[in-house]
């Protein structure tokens, strides 16, 4: 995890380092994010590239991602839009126990 005290130089040397010793990370890493209300066809257009659910007062973002920067970019467009999240996780892929 990138912390403030942490400059991407470190956290890109220290995945380096972890790869070296054989830990390998997966490439797209897919998250569903929950907010309060129910999408219409404007903030679905705004979130074209996620695939989007909608349940009882609320709606569900799945999006796969690259890497922290695209989630870091994903929530700053909820936050510019001043959606309230009210959940947020990593999906666990296929076959993970």
């Amino acid at each position: 995890m990138l912390t403030q005290t942490q400059s991407s130089g470190s956290l890109a040397a220290r995945t380096n380092q972890q790869t070296a010793r054989g830990v390998t990370h997966s490439a797209i890493t897919t998250y569903e994010i929950t907010l309060t209300g129910q999408a219409r066809s404007t903030l679905r257009a705004e979130f074209d590239d996620c695939k989007i659910s909608t349940g009882p007062g609320t709606t569900t973002l799945r999006a796969e991602l690259p890497d922290q920067g695209a989630l870091c970019g994903l929530v700053q467009r909820i936050a510019d839009l001043g959606l309230e999240v009210v959940d947020m996780h990593v999906v666990a892929p296929l076959g993970d126990d």
